[in-house]
């Protein structure tokens, strides 16, 4: 794939893909629409949250102590209650002034790069990734550098490239894990090369940890400020995710830092000026918090696992089954999976976007295209726009959806996939007819 250095177009968000393809629905298709797009399972009954964050909640609201504005960068026992919990994958214990509470983990990446970017700088992103995260670049003025993440080895980071690509200007590298979109899951040697290398470079690194023990696979969920006794580390994340509430919009930012190599002071009054001028999230879900982060059971934490793990085995097995769609790993952890088109494999198909865009006129069920450039047939706009996890031909699609409608959704996928399969006609060469069977 190689490196490539992002020019600063407008960008488009997978919220804007989603909602075109939406609207591009065949109306007189009278079957329920299926979107494999969004990772937002709380819609449905089985990923309901639990019981105690309900209760917290309602106590919060009942005990009245919560109807006032938070003080800038969260009410302390919610700081400290998310210091707790981090702390116990820690070998060292956080603060709570190490904590800061955001409005749900995409504006603690936004509060982030705000507070990294300068003139002239630049920062490591991975592809593919999330867009949210290179749109927060590109409107503060910073450079975007990507590094490959390769399939064939997991998805893990190529580290080969990242020297190449980093300068005196670099201010960081991102990394995401569990894995959106791919579905990766770092393992502790893997991490621990990435932090001696932005040691070595002398660039922090940026966690995006959202998806943090949501995992399925025989690799364990490892935290990267594990490694911040080497390099710095910036931890983003997140309730919406491992307890299925997106809504509830709290997240944090948290500096793990336990060396002091990082200039604190300076980054805490950086971070507080920006949070001072940002939406906060609500009071009482921070009154909430610490009930939601200390009580909640293990119980529920296995039971939604269970579910995920059970949908990625028959997403897994039924996309195998797909001739035009190869999936180079079984995911490992977070809400996604990422799947190569053979695109020689099927007729009057020129690429993802349209792929995607036949496949929600005709059978009514959105996936998210790969793509870097959305053509303007499609997007109907006067100029190209960056969209999407950053790969051409690649699709990502969630399993993170209730049964029926997986089972559903995938027997579509296939359908369309038959249905536009390119036709092929025998030789009489029993060597000729073999490959061109097995090429299809």
């Amino acid at each position: 794939m190689g490196t490539n250095v992002l020019k600063t177009e407008t960008p488009t968000s997978i919220d804007d893909a989603v909602y075109f393809l939406k609207e591009n629905f065949n109306e007189g298709d009278h079957r329920p629409s299926i979107s494999f797009g969004f990772g937002d399972p709380s819609c449905f009954e089985c990923f309901r949250t639990t019981p105690i964050a309900e209760d917290a909640i309602v106590e919060a609201v009942r005990s009245a102590k919560f109807n006032s504005y938070a003080p800038t960068g969260g009410i302390l026992p919610a700081r400290r209650a998310v210091a707790d919990y981090l702390s116990r994958d820690l070998p060292y214990r956080l603060s709570p002034d190490d904590v800061y509470l955001t409005l749900g983990c995409n504006q603690a990446a936004e509060i982030t790069i705000k507070v990294l970017a300068r003139p002239g700088a630049n920062i490591l992103l991975p592809r593919p990734g999330y867009p949210d995260i290179e749109t927060y670049a590109i409107f503060n003025k910073l450079e975007i550098r990507q590094f490959d993440l390769l399939p064939e080895r997991g998805w893990e980071v190529d580290l080969d490239t990242i020297e190449a690509m980093s300068d005196e200007n670099t201010v960081a590298m991102v990394i995401i894990n569990p894995g959106n979109p791919s579905g990766s899951v770092y393992t502790y040697n893997h991490l621990n090369k990435i932090a001696e290398t932005a040691r070595k470079l002398g660039i922090i690194v940026i966690a995006d940890e959202v998806y943090g023990h949501l995992v399925y696979g025989s690799n364990p969920f490892v935290p990267m400020s594990l490694f911040a006794t080497i390099v710095p580390v910036i931890t983003l994340g997140s309730v919406s995710k491992r307890w299925m509430i997106p809504g509830w919009g709290l997240g944090w930012l948290v500096t793990c830092d336990p060396t002091g190599l990082l200039r604190k002071d300076e980054i805490a009054e950086s971070i507080n000026k920006l949070l001072v001028y940002s939406p906060f999230p609500p009071t009482l879900i921070q009154g909430a918090i610490p009930q939601i982060l200390e009580k909640t059971t293990q119980d529920f934490f296995s039971k939604t696992i269970n579910i995920l793990r059970k949908n990625l085995d028959i997403c897994y097995d039924k996309l195998k089954g797909i001739p035009c769609i190869m999936i180079p790993q079984k995911p490992e952890g977070a809400f996604f999976a990422m799947v190569k088109l053979n695109l020689l494999l099927l007729e009057d198909i020129e690429d993802d976007m349209e792929f995607c865009l036949k496949l929600a006129k005709e059978e009514s069920l959105i996936i998210l295209p790969g793509d870097r450039e959305a053509r303007n047939i499609y997007f109907q706009s006067v100029t190209s726009a960056r969209v999407t996890v950053g790969l051409k031909n690649w699709l990502r699609l969630t399993f993170a959806v209730e049964y029926s409608s997986l089972e559903d959704g995938l027997g579509r996928l296939k359908s369309f996939c038959q249905r536009h399969a390119k036709k092929y006609t025998l030789t009489g060469s029993p060597a000729v007819d073999q490959q061109i069977h097995v090429e299809h």
